[in-house]
């Protein structure tokens, strides 16, 4: 019997934080209300300190809300478990303390059973470790994770929660952003999208923002063209980029449309641009995971530089869509998924077994819980997929080189 179930998220947000709390309470309440459940109050940070909200009747009752706001009523940090220095240096821990046993003693202190985490790579890989320890000390406790990442790069999991949505309110920011066209000639904007190693929500939010270009009607002859609102670009990390070829190839849209959009992602030539900082002995600003802090190095305004010379643009735009994403209400589609995997979620938790719930891929796309230890980040966008490789024939983009 679960007597008692702890939930945290972490890592950064994603359209299905909520939604997914909401979902497991009221999956409880349907099969277990006795359970009581806690929440950790921004994530493995209130584990360790034992800072959590309480999961009331009035809570319960009002579960469904949730499924309506984007962000996390729990809140969020970035917190590893293993990173002991890190820990020490927040006055998480002690000197002298193990951050997992630290952890581990806290779940039996408060009496709980089950531990539900909501988050990426960063926070499952975590997760994996601390449900090591406890099974390697005997601690008896199971732990069930929801795979969260707006960038869909969770191996083995075919589809992240939240990543649909976060392509559609990407895609919807766009609409706004590339609006600005016209306000000045020869105008470049650059569309920077999230994605540290991993294309795909780039791509999905350029094939997004094109589908609805298609459902709009067009008075090019008083200056609505669909050329100049159209993507002219998108660079993902997983393609080589020929800056020549393609400065080459935007100049000629710029000189005859009078403006270039690109969609770019995060982590597009990041290795180019951190190895110039470091060949100019610039210190590289990393995070608790050793991460490039994306915020601080800001790729797209340094390929806004680099193209706005080539192109001869004389007003230069960068946009960032991720924190307008990320922090969305969950759609339908991620709705239904999240509904799917809570619901196993606790299915699983209440027989005591753990692991990641996902659809795997290593497995005709099942819906199962993965073991902790299959779980890994960095997936890489297949920019072979049909839809992709398509986008980029309509926009005259030639398929680029893959990244060794």
């Amino acid at each position: 019997m679960v007597q008692k179930v702890a939930l945290l998220t972490a890592g950064g947000f994603a359209p299905c934080l909520s939604s997914a709390i909401g979902g497991l309470i009221q999956r409880y309440t349907e099969l277990s209300p006795e359970t009581e459940i806690i929440g950790y109050r921004h994530g493995y940070q209130g584990l360790l300190t034992g800072d959590f909200l309480t999961v009331t009747e009035e809570v319960r009752a009002k579960a469904g809300l949730l499924h309506e706001y984007g962000g996390s009523p729990l809140g969020n940090s970035r917190v590893k478990l293993t990173n002991t220095k890190d820990l020490i240096k927040r006055g998480l821990i002690n000197e002298g303390d193990d951050p997992l046993k630290v952890a581990a003693d806290r779940l039996v202190a408060d009496g709980v059973d089950v531990l539900h985490t909501i988050g990426g790579d960063d926070t499952n890989t975590t997760a994996a470790d601390l449900a090591a320890y406890l099974a390697e000390h005997d601690y008896g406790l199971t732990v069930v994770g929801l795979p969260k990442t707006i960038d869909n790069d969770v191996i083995p999991i075919k589809q992240s929660l939240g990543a649909w949505t976060a392509a559609e309110m990407g895609a919807r920011f766009a609409r706004n952003i590339v609006a600005e066209h016209n306000s000045a000639s020869r105008m470049l904007i650059v569309h920077e999208v999230m994605g540290r190693n991993c294309g795909w929500l780039t791509a999905a939010t350029a094939k997004a923002y094109a589908d609805w270009l298609d459902t709009r009607d067009w008075l090019p002859e008083f200056g609505l063209s669909r050329e100049a609102w159209d993507v002219h670009a998108v660079y993902v990390p997983e393609g080589q980029l020929d800056l020549h070829a393609e400065s080459t190839r935007l100049k000629e849209i710029m000189d005859t449309v009078g403006n270039v959009t690109i969609f770019l992602s995060e982590g597009a030539g990041l290795d180019s641009i951190v190895a110039e900082m470091e060949a100019a002995g610039q210190e590289i600003p990393r995070d608790p995971f050793g991460h490039v802090k994306l915020d601080k190095i800001n790729p797209g305004a340094w390929f806004a530089k680099e193209f706005a010379e080539l192109l001869g643009a004389e007003k230069v735009m960068v946009q960032k869509s991720g924190y307008y994403s990320r922090s969305a209400a969950a759609n339908q589609a991620d709705l239904d998924l999240i509904k799917s995997c809570t619901d196993l979620a606790v299915d699983c938790a209440l027989r005591g077994e753990s692991g990641v719930i996902g659809q795997d891929e290593e497995n005709n796309d099942t819906l199962s819980a993965i073991d902790f230890q299959r779980i890994k980040g960095g997936k890489k966008f297949d920019i072979t997929t049909g839809w992709f490789q398509e986008l980029l024939t309509t926009i005259g983009q030639d398929a680029p080189t893959p990244t060794e």
